[in-house]
């Protein structure tokens, strides 16, 4: 209680000597009115969004050997990715691949900034689309503005109706899409369309449809600015050599508007014109002649409507550009630096060592669990007796039939019930097993034995592991 009301003195001071802390706290948050821009950076975002969101559409409708080409099976607890199946034992794939995706996130950051955030974001390619939809029906950001303060009609709620609509039909789609991932979409989508769908179901495809309409529609750059916590520690990822979006303070300044043709350096003028395109068409509102702020999400919004008013004004392009803190102070750039080789290094790395693997896989696991209860036991001839619990998971897409074997010791022998084990595909068998050995042939009290299996159909598919062999020590 006592830190709560230090902070709520610190605020009402900090409010009453300086009213733009006030409003800046208490002020209602505005919608954005994103303007339309053209160009390089604006045509590379829409290529993005279409390759991901194609991507992200078309996966679950591919087949692959009669089945779905990706699909993660949560009650199965199979994987399947294209030809390969994975089973919870292959957990240490996906710890592998999220450290992958950690490691190009501080890369890509260190190398070019917020590229992620740009172009391939979820929150970005989403809100792109929705932005696109809205400028469909409502038209652009002079349109939009006006339509929003004009006094309700029947025009007005039948336009601002029909977006939403659409906004609602397509997060709906994203939402089974989503869920076609867990459950097979071609059975899915149909009996969603006639309201034939389990609980659970239901409820997720609720669930992602909403997140979608309430994300891209309604909270956009919100997301970005206090829910994303990947704003918050971007600038331990910057150093002076990375790529950056940068206005060129040197060449803008002092800023002013003027008339096109005129001698604007006699009128000792930058090349900025304050005609604040660069903040109509940022999504998040920001003026990037402020200089680098968090909110910035490195989308080049503001490259390509600069670049076009330069062109414009006949002046040359780059006042804002991608560039370096280096390259502004007139030093030198380095592109390569310990920390982007050392992420290189990492990387090509572990994905060498994923890929390969992945490539020797074998779609075969076994595992023994020794009896604890008994250490050992004597049997007929004086031998020495272990008992093992051996399971067999069976990985691959076909039944197999497996014989085992046992290594280790001198005069090694296996009892078991059968010699052969078939074994359905993705089932685990438990086979019990005991080893015995004359003591003679113990050198300690705890000796290393193997337990080997494989496949009689595919002489190929083999796996085998280690368990210890406990004994009297004769010698």
């Amino acid at each position: 209680m006592k830190d709560s009301s230090d902070s709520e003195r610190r605020v009402r001071k900090a409010t009453e000597h300086d009213p733009e802390v006030a409003q800046f706290l208490y002020q209602k948050s505005e919608k954005i009115y994103t303007r339309q821009v053209q160009g390089l950076f604006a045509r590379l975002r829409v290529m993005a969004v279409l390759v991901l969101l194609g991507v992200y559409y078309g996966l679950p409708w591919l087949n692959w050997n009669e089945r779905q080409a990706i699909l993660f099976d949560l009650p199965a607890r199979q994987f399947h990715l294209f030809g390969i199946t994975f089973w919870p034992q292959d957990f240490f794939y996906l710890t592998t691949v999220l450290i992958i995706a950690a490691l190009s996130l501080f890369f890509f950051t260190a190398l070019a900034g917020r590229l992620w955030c740009g172009y391939a974001c979820p929150q970005t390619v989403w809100t792109e689309t929705f932005m696109w939809i809205e400028r469909r029906i409502e038209g652009d950001r002079p349109q939009q503005m006006k339509r929003d303060q004009a006094p309700w009609t029947a025009r007005k709620f039948a336009v601002k109706g029909s977006k939403h609509a659409l906004w609602l039909t397509y997060a709906v789609f994203t939402g089974i899409t989503f869920v076609g991932y867990f459950v097979p979409i071609r059975e899915l989508f149909p009996r969603v369309l006639l309201l034939d769908t389990g609980g659970w179901e239901l409820f997720w495809v609720a669930f992602y449809s909403l997140a979608t309409y309430g994300n891209a529609g309604w909270l956009r750059e919100q997301v970005c600015l206090y829910m994303c916590p990947y704003a918050r520690f971007q600038s331990a990822m910057f150093d002076p050599n990375t790529l950056i979006i940068s206005y060129d303070e040197a060449r803008g300044e002092p800023r002013g508007p003027r008339k096109r043709g005129i001698d604007h350096r006699a009128a000792r003028l930058g090349d900025c014109i304050d005609c604040t395109i660069c903040v109509q068409v940022c999504p998040t509102g920001i003026d990037i002649r402020n200089g680098l702020q968090y909110e910035c999400i490195a989308c080049a919004a503001c490259i390509d409507a600069c670049d076009q008013v330069m062109d414009k004004m006949q002046y040359p392009r780059g006042l804002i550009r991608y560039t370096t803190e280096s390259a502004l102070r007139g030093k030198p750039e380095r592109v390569l630096r310990p920390r982007v080789v050392l992420y290189s290094l990492l990387l090509l790395g572990l994905m060498a060592g994923l890929a390969t693997s992945i490539a020797l896989r074998t779609p075969l696991d076994i595992d023994v669990i020794r009896d604890r209860n008994v250490l050992y036991r004597t049997v007929e001839r004086g031998l020495v007796s272990n008992t093992y619990t051996l399971r067999i998971l069976n990985k691959d897409q076909r039944e197999h039939v497996y014989r085992l074997e046992a290594s280790g010791l001198d005069e090694l022998e296996l009892v078991m019930d059968r010699s052969e084990f078939r074994v359905a595909p993705g089932e685990i068998l438990d086979v019990p097993v005991s080893l015995r050995v004359d003591p003679i042939h113990l050198t300690t009290a705890s000796n290393e034995v193997v337990f080997h299996i494989q496949s009689i159909d595919d002489p190929n598919l083999q796996a085998q592991t280690r368990s210890r062999f406990i004994g009297p020590v004769m010698r």
